[in-house]
């Protein structure tokens, strides 16, 4: 049985998940302060790839630092980044191109200019340096072999219709990223894409193209109706020389279009003498030795680009192949619950974790483990060096020391000398034993007397757990990357595109 996951199935994929961030919770967390090595990894600069299996999901929880809720402002459909450069020979929007050759009713295209197989992966728009975004509709290549160079100062124009850039480039102005846009989701490779219903029209014919000019045809211009379900008929102006019908083009020695019609979705050309007229609203076919020259000429072939439904700029996501889902996780210097001295590695998406038994719904929230340190200190603890508990025989590493609420930040690992004891088992830390920093020599002993809530920190009888329940809610994204070290008056800015 023949089958296909169409791109509208993509959208609609991309669109559920998109609004799904208005009723769950959806958590971006970073983690994994420690170097790759402890993994196995023979450097800390490559960094192991996430593997998708049931074993590590809880790993992720065990060296998790911090979590920032990701609200519906935190989330945009985005498309690829293409910039205009007049280096750069860009495609055109053509509905028939196909992953592979078609016979009968279905479209004939199987590549663009550029060889790609879906129009979705082609170069047919572009961003300006103002952040103006165009849609290519024609690029000059009337038989899709390769365009030449776009050329001229970058377009400027946010007028509703069509008009023409240089000698071959059809452009229509789609939409404009906002300053917010461009500030929290422009990146180098991708850009944010929303709707702004800037359509000319309902489906008009705005580009043919002459993929065989013919030969022998009587000189002139002369008109001919665009056959196929349209409402009004389009008209397309015929301009004939040296016995070839001329390329679709801008100026009176080009073929163009008198009339672009409404309403066609699906459209030939038929170019036989009983469809070929003298005047412009084509009412009066030619006859006589023009008609008889015109028949007995090697016939041409003109292909019309049909437009998506309702018109070029009716729906920008949909048109521009919007498929990709940009997910914003912002910390900053304000977010106390995220270490401001220590590295992360990996970066994740959590969904509708819970805190406290319950749904969390926090802003941010503090993934570690955490101590409260009694008595005077006069050694201070090293973030990333291994403590033990003697009595407990529990280890781990420290996240962060804040001497001034002595308070100890630290995780637990499943790997050996990272947090499992010397029997190979993760043994929590308890009871009031000293703490050893295996660095720093510092040692001492847990207030395990301290239940009160210090620096936002909730303590009960000298420890604190993570504020978001381990194991709860759904890892549905992990990235591994090379050590991002933190400052306290740093914000990273992390952005996760998710295809569909």
């Amino acid at each position: 049985m023949a089958a296909i996951i169409t791109e509208k199935f993509r959208q609609s994929s991309a669109t559920a998940f998109k609004d799904s961030f208005g009723t769950d919770k959806y958590y971006m967390f970073v983690g994994k302060s420690q170097p790759w090595t402890s993994e196995g990894a023979t450097s800390d600069s490559l960094p192991p790839a996430p593997v998708d299996s049931v074993a590590p999901e809880s790993y992720y929880w065990d060296d998790m630092l911090a979590a920032k809720l990701i609200g519906t402002t935190n989330t945009t459909f985005a498309i690829p980044r293409r910039d205009y450069a007049t280096s750069s020979a860009f495609d055109m929007y053509r509905h028939d191109v196909s992953g592979g050759t078609t016979t009968g009713s279905y479209p004939a295209k199987t590549t663009t200019s550029s060889g790609s197989t879906s129009v979705y992966d082609s170069t047919y728009y572009f961003m300006t340096s103002a952040n103006r975004v165009y849609k290519v509709l024609y690029n000059g290549d009337p038989v899709q072999t390769g365009a030449s160079n776009i050329s001229g100062a970058e377009p400027t124009s946010e007028q509703t219709g069509p008009f023409w850039h240089d000698a071959n480039y059809y452009l229509k102005f789609m939409y404009s990223l906002t300053t917010s846009e461009v500030q929290n989701f422009l990146t180098t490779d991708f850009m944010p894409v929303s709707t702004t219903a800037n359509s000319a029209a309902n489906r008009p014919i705005q580009v043919v193209m002459v993929t065989s000019g013919g030969s022998s045809y009587p000189n002139g211009t002369f008109y001919t109706k665009v056959r196929g379900d349209g409402t009004t008929t389009a008209i397309i102006k015929l301009v004939v020389s040296g016995g070839a019908i001329q390329e679709f083009g801008n100026g009176s020695s080009f073929t163009s279009m008198q009339n672009a019609g409404v309403g066609y979705s699906f459209a030939v050309v038929d170019l036989t003498g009983t469809n070929i007229y003298t005047d412009t609203n084509a009412s009066t076919l030619i006859s006589g030795s023009t008609l008889t020259s015109w028949n007995n000429a090697t016939a041409g072939t003109i292909t019309p680009i049909i437009e998506p439904a309702g018109g070029h700029g009716t729906n920008d996501i949909a048109e521009l192949g919007g498929h990709y889902v940009m997910v914003q996780g912002k910390f900053e210097p304000s977010d106390s619950d995220a270490t401001q001295v220590n590295d992360f590695r990996r970066v994740g998406i959590l969904k509708n974790p819970n805190a406290g038994g319950s749904a969390a719904s926090v802003a941010t929230a503090r993934t570690t483990n955490a101590l409260k340190i009694a008595g005077t200190i006069s050694t201070n603890y090293q973030a990333d060096e291994l403590i033990t508990q003697a009595t407990t025989g529990a280890q781990g590493r420290v996240i962060e020391w804040d001497a001034t609420n002595k308070i100890l930040y630290y995780v637990q690992e499943k790997y050996t000398s990272y947090g499992l004891d010397t029997n190979k088992n993760l043994t929590a830390f308890s009871t009031n034993a000293a703490v050893v920093g295996g660095s720093s020599s510092a040692s001492y002993s847990v207030d395990t007397g301290h239940s009160a809530t210090t620096n936002g920190v909730v303590f009960v009888s000298g420890y604190a757990t993570p504020e978001l329940d381990r194991d709860s809610g759904e890892v549905i994204y992990v990235e591994n990357r090379r050590a991002i070290s933190r400052a306290a008056d740093q914000t990273e800015d992390i952005k996760v595109v998710v295809e569909y």
